[in-house]
């Protein structure tokens, strides 16, 4: 869909993209530890070994992509998927 409305509205100078984010540490990944046994620590630490950045995202690492595809740095950014996820689909 966002392919298809690139195409459709860029003559209009209007530009359509995709953030595909992964694992970010927001207050509802924060409360899936209270169904585990294992604590928040040992969950946070499961989540963070998953990334080969070694970390799970945070909101502010999503927000710098967006930030990016609003800029006029991305003018010629049209139709794109921006993967914000650490790595973890690249392994």
């Amino acid at each position: 869909m966002s392919k298809t409305d690139a195409v459709l509205y860029a003559k209009e100078g209007i530009r359509v993209n995709s953030v595909h984010p992964g694992f970010v540490w927001t207050p509802l990944v924060a409360a899936m530890p209270e169904a585990s046994e294992a604590g928040t620590d040992a969950f946070r630490a499961q989540l963070d070994a998953l990334h080969p950045v070694g970390r799970v995202g945070e909101p502010e690492d999503i927000a710098a992509g967006i930030a990016y595809l609003a800029s006029d740095d991305a003018k010629f950014v049209i139709g794109s998927e921006l993967v914000i996820d650490g790595g973890y689909t690249a392994q």
